[in-house]
């Protein structure tokens, strides 16, 4: 939390420096969904042509690809996205709409004030770990974790799924609940929070959808069933078979796993898509990955699934590769409705991302579906410290002569 206080006050002070039409600095934003209005930070910095927006989730960022501010008007480009926000300034705020074609809503920011002190004897402590029973499509999940951080009346918190978390919701207490809020450029979420009587929490997501949630070590007792493992949510039909792939390269060039470069090597095969929030979590932790252990013998693809025209045309997904400066190899099997066709040895694949950790004989040794991100917390950190073990037991074993 203080590290998002120093974030603010760095904006305020910056943004009491600048004079005339300069944007810098924090603001307070919203954009509209379903006739909600969620709220957000947003930051801009720059001016003219070299003007940039960014986005939050956390202490992460999502910054704009390319802007410019003329004649009071605001273009900002999110390339990675295939999204812009254009806006006008007039009288103090800034009021025009984000997203891409066909699907624009409408946005507003006001200059980022400090919110009015709540005494933190008022705010109850909703801080750890919750359970949240959920009507999920996804095979065998029947329950997801809220996990839940607090400063005194600030709290910052994240719903973790199988297929990964909503990002960092953030809010504060007042008028007896925490009113929680996320947008990073994509999953907008609204979220109020009340502490109930009994101990639980009544969740309103997006002021439709109600849910409770129970405090861990309770949720057994209550009946709640265990929220999917997602190193178990996927498999593979055949252990024992080498794990295929074919697709082509961004080039048009086709790949496979048959290839030379993969022969021996440890391979992780991520199944992604740039249109995915949860797979721009996981992209900066592969690449890392990478970095470190590709002189020792590893090897990731991605199998990127992109959207319509995307797939002809991948120029959201070459950006998300320059947002991310990916080095491993991208592949474009298809759509993300083609999955089921394009793995068929898998079997419950459901979840973006999913990430199969191969042995250098070519068979598969781990699949984990989802990414839990930074705004997990402890999961976040488990799931970093066991993929590092994974990847160092696996480059460790015999090298083989044949796939």
């Amino acid at each position: 939390m203080a590290s998002i206080h120093r974030v603010l006050l760095g904006a305020v002070l910056g943004a009491a420096l600048v004079s005339g039409q300069s944007l810098s600095g924090l603001w307070d934003a919203t954009i509209g969904r379903n006739g909600l209005e969620i709220p957000f930070r947003f930051e801009i910095s720059g001016s003219g042509s070299q003007i940039r927006g960014s986005f939050f989730n956390g202490e992460d960022r999502e910054t704009s690809s390319s802007g410019k501010f003329e004649n009071g008007t605001l273009l900002l480009r999110f390339d990675s996205y295939s999204t812009r926000l254009e806006a006008t300034l007039k009288d103090g705020a800034l009021d025009g709409t984000y997203g891409k074609e066909g699907r624009r809503y409408p946005f507003h920011a006001v200059r980022f004030t400090l919110p009015t002190a709540e005494a933190n004897s008022q705010a109850p402590s909703i801080a750890g770990l919750w359970e949240v029973a959920a009507q999920s499509a996804k095979t065998g999940e029947g329950a997801w974790r809220f996990i839940v951080r607090q400063s005194g009346a600030e709290v910052s918190a994240a719903i973790l799924r199988v297929d990964g978390d909503t990002g960092a919701i953030e809010g504060r207490y007042k008028d007896g609940k925490f009113v929680l809020s996320h947008f990073d450029g994509a999953r907008p979420l609204l979220l109020d929070v009340t502490p109930q009587g009994d101990g639980t929490l009544a969740l309103l997501e997006n002021g439709r959808t109600q849910l409770t949630a129970v405090r861990s070590e309770r949720a057994r007792a209550q009946g709640l069933p265990e929220p999917a493992d997602p190193s178990r949510h996927t498999s593979v039909k055949d252990p024992s078979e080498p794990f295929h792939f074919s697709a082509p390269d961004l080039n048009g060039k086709l790949v496979s796993d048959r290839d030379a470069r993969f022969r021996n090597k440890v391979v992780i095969v991520a199944i992604s898509g740039s249109w995915c929030p949860n797979c721009h979590d996981e992209a900066p932790f592969l690449e890392e990955l990478y970095r470190k252990y590709r002189r020792r013998g590893l090897e990731i693809v991605s199998l990127s699934f992109e959207q319509g025209e995307q797939v002809k045309d991948p120029v959201q997904l070459r950006a998300f590769i320059r947002e991310f400066g990916i080095d491993y190899t991208v592949l474009v099997p298809g759509e993300p409705s083609e999955l089921a066709d394009k793995i068929p040895q898998a079997v419950d694949l459901d979840c973006f991302p999913t990430t199969f950790y191969l042995g250098r004989d070519g068979k598969v040794r781990s699949v984990h579906a989802g990414f839990s991100g930074r705004a997990s917390g402890q999961f976040h950190d488990e799931l970093r410290r066991e993929v590092s073990a994974l990847i160092e037991r696996l480059l460790a074993e015999n090298m083989v002569s044949e796939r």
